[in-house]
């Protein structure tokens, strides 16, 4: 064999050993299937079965299973054949009435969406930085040496109707909004596409040179989940009512207020135990004083 015939023999061996290598490791680049576990997509309100099932897809693309349906318009979606490659996964969804019962069980909550014609109150990153933010987040479900069972971080992702996005009381529930960078002329972007970038997002590992914020200190505290905040919410609307700081009449908007706060705030879970304590023995002192009179 020529010089040139071995030359030609070993970079065709060299150039199919790295497709091999790459398809070998492209897997690893992924999550893990333990930190993949504690992500829910949820998808409140869809419009189109068509959307829920490229949806779908587009998590069993990353390898993402756990799908939520809050209030679905359809009640068809779950026979959608946009949802190559996914029949289970979508036969698997839970569907709530509720956005509060879909997020329920979840230490971090961020919802997804445009600025277009909105002003949120709440707490706005861009789509890498909320990805950085739930990897850490996911990355701490898997320290079992650190949290108990029962303690560790679930993650949601929520995507709002086709038709008007995410709603301000739906915004209520989430510590953030996150925002996929479009053209101004388009802004809004299919659901399934949506939901596609962020979990490529998610799943991608940044480049070394890439700054990637910490949104923990490397401890792994255990965070309060929706329904501990929403408790507290409530013994806090109640403590107002009994000092006549507010009527029953705005316990609505009070209940938005406070949701929206405490998320601010992201008290850890002993903050919120305290907080709790702080006012039962409000309440307590003050139908005490009543019932003296």
């Amino acid at each position: 064999m020529s010089p040139l015939s071995v030359q030609a023999c070993a970079s065709k061996h060299s150039s199919s050993f790295q497709r091999f290598a790459c398809k070998a490791n492209y897997n690893k680049k992924l999550l893990t299937p333990e930190q993949r576990a504690h992500l829910d997509v949820v998808l409140v309100s869809p419009r189109n079965p068509l959307n829920i099932g490229a949806a779908a897809r587009a998590m069993a693309n990353f390898g993402f299973s756990r799908l939520s349906i809050v209030a679905p318009y359809a009640e068809n979606w779950m026979e959608a054949k946009s949802a190559v490659g996914a029949p289970e996964l979508l036969r698997h969804a839970k569907v709530y009435a509720t956005l509060a019962e879909a997020v329920a069980h979840c230490t971090l909550v961020l919802g997804t969406g445009s600025l277009d014609k909105r002003k949120p109150v709440q707490r706005i990153e861009t789509l890498p930085v909320a990805a950085t933010w739930i990897r850490q987040t996911l990355e701490m479900a898997t320290a079992t040496d650190a949290l108990t069972r029962s303690s560790k971080p679930h993650v949601a992702l929520i995507f709002g109707s086709e038709k008007h996005g995410l709603t301000s009381d739906d915004l209520t529930w989430c510590h953030a909004l996150t925002v996929i960078e479009t053209h101004d002329e388009q802004p809004s972007m299919n659901l399934g596409q949506a939901v596609a970038v962020c979990l490529y997002e998610i799943s991608r590992i940044p480049h070394t040179n890439e700054a990637v914020p910490a949104f923990s200190s490397g401890t792994a505290t255990p965070q309060p989940d929706t329904e501990q905040l929403d408790r507290l919410a409530g013994l806090i609307e109640e403590t107002m009512e009994a000092v006549n700081y507010s009527t029953r009449g705005l316990r609505s908007a009070n209940g938005s207020a406070l949701r929206i706060l405490l998320r601010r705030m992201m008290p850890g879970d002993a903050d919120v135990r305290r907080m709790m304590g702080f006012f039962r023995r409000i309440l307590w002192q003050l139908r005490r004083n009543r019932s003296n009179v």
